[in-house]
């Protein structure tokens, strides 16, 4: 394995484990067995690497998504494979994880989150345009809606008050989308 792969994986690992917060860069040399100087040759600091984690996990799972809205399936059978999709992604990344990262203060993380999120929902509400240009989403919903829904959502699986109401974040996340998924196909 090479060095690089060693700590993107050690990393991802302690991060999943611990959350970004509690994890040092000192612990992912000494978990990779790589020296300081090796880290620092890949990555410029921690924010470094969780960008490179974060987005190749938003990469894969974009990649995943745009294969399964190109697929030549009926858009119900996309709505429902997007739905599996979803939970895959949010069994995958844990919630220590997601949780330093939305609450991360670095304006760069922000930034990065918060740009990831927006190039997301724009292709997303583009399929659903599409989609409800054919037919298989209710025409009486305005587009700009479902942006503002997609946006919501992300807030939502934040608030804590909610988020109370379920066992673990994985079910409120599959709540929230089914909800939304399920209440725009037309009756």
């Amino acid at each position: 394995m090479k060095k690089i792969d060693q700590i993107l994986k050690v990393a991802k690992d302690l991060f999943w484990k611990f959350g970004i917060n509690r994890v040092t860069i000192e612990e992912i040399c000494r978990k990779s067995k790589v020296s300081k100087m090796t880290y620092y040759k890949y990555f410029n600091n921690k924010k470094d690497i969780v960008r490179h984690i974060y987005l190749d996990f938003c990469d894969l799972s974009m990649k995943k998504y745009k294969m399964i809205m190109a697929s030549d399936i009926p858009f119900k059978e996309k709505v429902k494979k997007s739905l599996d999709l979803k939970r895959e992604q949010t069994v995958n990344m844990s919630r220590e994880f997601y949780n330093d990262l939305l609450r991360n203060n670095d304006p760069e993380i922000i930034e990065m989150v918060n740009k990831t999120k927006k190039e997301n929902l724009e292709l997303i509400l583009n399929d659903y345009l599409k989609a409800q240009q054919d037919g298989d989403i209710r025409k009486d919903i305005n587009p700009e809606f479902i942006l503002y829904f997609l946006n919501h959502m992300f807030e939502m699986a934040n608030d804590e008050r909610l988020a109370h109401l379920y066992q673990n974040p994985n079910q409120l996340i599959m709540e929230l989308t089914n909800f939304f998924f399920y209440g725009i196909l037309p009756r």
